[in-house]
């Protein structure tokens, strides 16, 4: 064995003083640990090569500094690890990625055919080699008291057996191993789920952490946070000023926000309910190590700090958005939580207002799936996603053990406002509804809950199954906004009294939706109609949380004759509903080690619904009113089509090109008669074909767009556009967010930021506006001094606000349309 005295290096850390030993067995005596051995070797080394069949995140985060150390004199890394099982956690390659970057030379072993279960640890000197080997992988467990046997020897004591291992490492490296570029890692890590051994060995590394450990991990990104924060930090690397995470609940998006803000100096983090921003405080003070926050809402207004936790009342108001307060480039990094809000118009003002560095969108819920499209905010870039099924999957979130029950409560002479079931309604048909009562009340005693939550359709729902429950026995609360009532509480008070036991159920309307999470839950009951995506996912996540001892939730889903109810199924297994039948869900692919069951009864109803399903036509012709209805009767625009259809309807238009309402708009509003007066004269003139021509021009790829916009010219259309003109229209296009990569395949961003104004004009010229002269019905001609032009009969038209508002909205619905398609190819 090479002897160095490394006391000194090992001791300036803190850590105990180790003497070198060649056999490392684990166990109590940290002498015998393997961490302490190989923390002394790799601070010497000259080259460093590992070979395990299992890398493991707590194993990674003990010799990541180490290996930054050695990285850093110049030294090579080589790791070589194995994915059979997938017992190598996804997090534990993003950590290295990254925090080391590509300096490491990471790869899997890729021969299917043979078993993988080397462990060897090989340092190389000036004038000597060393190895160990034996039992340990890379995970805390086994680099430090877990049972682990391992040996050293050097190419001194025995050069013959060192060279055969080193000569085997050498082939196994370069001939039977796959690198571990971001396109290897992005799919390793979407198929991956969490085996049941992966379980046993996070269990031994749990039982090693001290308390100190503890603290210290608990503010350092964990699991999903790592590949989320490693994608936002690429994305940006990209030209990303904006972008979306979207994470099922129980992820810790707050805390991810909080890592990743980290290198910025402003922060201003905007919520819509003040509970939410004082947990964010929390998160951030913690992670961000300082005391310089504040808060901007109800009578705080606090200006002057690093970090400033926002409501969207009070900062979305136009007298608070001025440069007063804060100016439009006052913060570098603006978070808005719970993103699938910030189609409002309040959030909206804050986006459009400040220009920061980097906005980032949090969300748990999937695309368009509440029929509000937030995609767009952000220009479909989503650096990362992940979703409930496969949160559950990589063991984040546990297990659900759904039921669905039926309810013979008959909705079918309800009225549906703005798509909702109107409240008071509900609660009429709720309330001497006894036969109900004592239904949801034999289930849940079925299941012998320790801690429930019961989401009902208003106060007095909520208030009298409080009442019900406690006349059977079962101590029980209500609670909701300003509660006075007779079985109310306080959230903060009625949390405590579930978590220690006190009550049994909490019944409440909307405060426990988002931003709260009572890990110890194990039943969630729904009391009331599903009739949003969102809230319903919102809504199950509150249980899925993991706790000590909790191995699923079980849920109640009481299911009547109710518009949407056979949806609960898709959700569930994260499918998109777009033209699938509700009772066709047999196929359906749930989650690791859940259980949907629904009674008989309800896949009968879930037929008879199916039944009366309307035609593509019909649906369309309901979504436009539905959507009317929710813009309070003013016409819907295509962008606001596009921004709150529900996903299965905008799916069946797009589809269905007789039926796409968006390649022929006018033609659609003239036969509901829905034009106005301008928009009639437009109908009836050359104005309309032109409009129909860049409603249908072919869109495979995006380059027509920034020159339609050039004629835009914001609002003052143009008849001819100059070449400088274009090149303004067509760098801002490509340079906004990440649209450089559609400018050719396989561009990088470096090369596109060397590309000259040359360049881009004669990409312009050869590609659009080629394409347009030749594709558009001639509409599109050659001006002597321009680079385009637009044939002369349509000036009248152009100068038309009609015609100006159906050109902006067709070039904005055709650009988001267009991301929309790439995000999806993505």
């Amino acid at each position: 064995m090479v002897q160095f005295n490394f006391a000194e290096e090992v001791n300036s850390d803190n850590e105990p003083v180790i003497e070198p030993t060649d056999v490392m067995t684990g166990d109590k005596d940290q002498s015998r640990f393997l961490y302490y051995q190989l923390k002394m070797s790799m601070t010497k080394a000259k080259g460093i090569d590992i070979i395990v069949s299992f890398l493991m995140e707590s194993g990674i985060r003990m010799i990541l500094n180490d290996i930054r150390k050695a990285l850093d004199k110049g030294i090579c890394v080589r790791i070589l690890t194995g994915n059979y099982l997938g017992i190598t956690q996804p997090s534990a390659l993003y950590l290295i990625k990254k925090e080391l970057g590509n300096r490491v030379d990471l790869r899997f072993y890729n021969d299917k055919e043979r078993s993988f279960h080397p462990k060897a640890y090989i340092f190389h000197y000036e004038n000597v080699n060393e190895i160990y080997i034996g039992s340990s992988n890379i995970s805390k467990s086994a680099l430090t008291s877990g049972i682990e046997w391992n040996y050293r020897f050097s190419s001194i004591t025995d050069n013959k057996n060192y060279q055969l291992f080193y000569h085997t490492f050498e082939d196994l490296f370069y001939h039977h191993s796959v690198i571990i570029d971001n396109e290897e890692l992005r799919r390793y890590s979407k198929n991956w789920h969490r085996p049941s051994v992966s379980k046993d060995l996070a269990r031994y590394d749990d039982a090693e952490e001290d308390l100190d450990t503890k603290v210290r991990a608990l503010f350092q990104p964990r699991g999903a946070q790592i590949e989320a924060l490693y994608a936002l930090e690429d994305s940006r690397a990209e030209g990303a000023s904006k972008g979306l995470v979207q994470a099922a609940t129980g992820v810790g998006k707050t805390y991810l926000a909080a890592f990743d803000s980290v290198k910025f100096s402003r922060v201003l983090f905007v919520a819509h309910r003040e509970e939410i921003l004082k947990q964010a405080a929390v998160s951030f003070k913690n992670v961000r190590c300082s005391e310089d926050y504040g808060f901007f809402c109800g009578k705080c207004k606090d200006t002057d700090k690093s970090v400033v936790f926002a409501s969207v009342a009070t900062l979305g108001r136009a007298e608070y958005l001025k440069k007063e307060y804060f100016p439009k480039d006052y913060f570098d990094y603006i978070v808005i939580d719970e993103f699938h809000h910030a189609v409002n118009e309040q959030y909206r003002r804050i986006v459009n207002y400040f220009t920061p560095q980097f906005m980032l969108g949090l969300t748990a819920t999937p695309e368009r799936m509440d029929g509000k499209n937030i995609y767009e905010i952000c220009d479909y870039n989503v650096p990362y996603e992940i979703s409930l099924k496969e949160a559950i999957n990589k063991g984040i979130l546990v297990p659900f053990h759904y039921y669905g029950v039926y309810d013979d409560t008959d909705y079918s002479g309800l009225r549906l406002v703005k798509g909702r079931y109107d409240e008071r309604e509900l609660t009429e048909i709720y309330r001497n509804n006894g036969r109900r009562y004592e239904l949801i009340y034999k289930h849940y005693m079925k299941y012998r809950s320790r801690r429930a939550l019961g989401f009902c359709c208003s106060r007095q729902h909520a208030e009298r199954m409080a009442e019900e429950f406690c006349v059977r026995g079962i101590a029980s609360v209500a609670v909701y906004s300003n509660a006075d009532g007779k079985f109310s509480e306080d959230r903060e008070k009625a949390i405590e009294k579930l978590k220690n036991r006190e009550i049994k159920v909490i019944f409440s309307v909307d405060m426990f939706n988002e931003g709260l999470d009572i890990a110890s839950l194990d039943l969630v009951m729904f009391l009331r109609p599903t009739e949003s995506p969102v809230v319903f996912l919102q809504q199950l996540g509150r249980g899925l949380r993991t706790y000590k001892g909790k191995e699923y939730l079980t849920v109640l889903d009481f299911i009547g004759n109710y518009e949407k109810a056979g949806k609960t199924p898709l959700l569930l297994g994260g499918e998109k509903s777009s033209g699938r039948k509700s009772a066709a869900c047999d196929n359906i692919e749930y989650p690791d080690d859940c259980i949907v069951d629904f009674d008989v009864r309800l896949i009968d109803l879930f037929k008879e619904m199916d039944k009366k399903s309307l035609t593509v036509k019909e649906r369309i012709n309901q979504e436009y009113y539905r959507v009317k209805e929710l813009l309070d009767g003013k016409i819907p625009t295509r962008m606001d089509l596009f921004t709150y259809m529900e996903d299965e309807v905008y799916q069946y238009s797009i589809k269905h090109s007789k039926e796409n309402l968006f390649r022929h708009y006018l033609d659609y509003l003239h036969d509901l008669d829905e034009l106005s007066e301008n928009e009639e004269a437009l109908y009836a003139g050359i104005g309309k074909e032109f409009l129909a021509l860049i409603e249908t021009t072919d869109m495979a790829k995006v380059y027509k767009m920034p020159v339609l916009y050039s004629f835009y010219n914001k609002g003052n259309i143009l008849l001819e556009v100059t070449e400088d003109q274009v090149l303004a229209c067509w760098k801002d296009f490509f340079d906004r967010n990440k649209n450089w990569r559609d400018f050719s395949d396989g561009i990088t961003y470096e090369e596109y930021k060397r590309m000259t104004d040359k360049q881009h004009l004669a990409k312009a010229k050869t590609m659009p506006i080629k394409f347009l002269k030749a594709s558009g019905k001639g509409f599109f001609v050659d001006k002597e001094g321009y680079a385009l032009a637009i044939r002369e009969d349509l000036r009248a038209a152009i100068k038309s606000d009609a015609f100006r508002d159906h050109m902006n909205d067709i070039l904005e619905y055709r650009t988001m349309d267009y991301y929309r398609r790439r995000y999806e190819k993505e």
